[in-house]
């Protein structure tokens, strides 16, 4: 709809409008063809200010497209694609086949399966001046957590201490640069005399 057609239709529904308030018992018959012309009007403007069809769905991505009754938003598309993403498959890549999850005696250190696999990261970290805080993203290579934290070093506002800490299974210290320890120095106020 462009701009001239939105004025007109706004002023055909004003002029409805005002006939809708002068509206009463006594209302002759002339006045009442006044009002259906006016009325046609309004809705000629209308059907020529819209230009696409009739939305079959509540769906903003597919408002024409095809319809699924027991959809939340009518649409059978992204019913189908929310359906497709909820229903797990019996058999995929990442799990072991159903036969084998069976265990007809359970070890007292628990199933494999059921405790997760250990990852090896590089986590860098920063000292804050209170605690140790993660400074970027774990890595998964000490070579890459240490080229990160030299570069970190390089930064104009670099903190006082970096550590790269091996997390496998515990979590160990590898390395660390600067000084965690920050001299105490008495505390000065600056004022301003103006």
């Amino acid at each position: 709809m462009n701009h001239a057609q939105l004025v007109a239709l706004g002023r055909a529904l004003r002029v409805l409008g005002e006939h809708g308030e002068q509206l009463s018992i006594d209302t002759l018959d002339a006045q009442l063809h006044e009002i259906r012309a006016d009325l046609n009007r309004a809705l000629t403007q209308l059907e020529e200010s819209v230009s696409k069809p009739k939305p079959t769905t509540r769906c903003p991505e597919h408002p024409t497209g095809p319809v699924d009754e027991s959809a939340r938003d009518l649409c059978l598309l992204c019913e189908t694609r929310r359906r497709a993403a909820h229903q797990p498959t019996a058999m995929d890549d990442f799990s072991p086949p159903v036969a084998a999850k069976e265990v007809r005696v359970q070890s007292r250190y628990g199933i494999r399966e059921d405790r997760p696999q250990p990852h090896e990261r590089w986590v860098p970290e920063m000292w804050n001046g209170k605690a140790w805080q993660l400074c970027g993203t774990p890595r998964r290579g000490r070579r890459e957590a240490e080229l990160y934290i030299s570069a970190q070093r390089r930064q104009a506002k670099a903190a006082s201490a970096y550590r790269v800490v091996h997390a496998f299974t515990d979590h160990v210290v590898v390395r660390t640069w600067g000084n965690t320890e920050v001299p105490a120095a008495p505390h000065r106020i600056a004022y301003r005399d103006d």
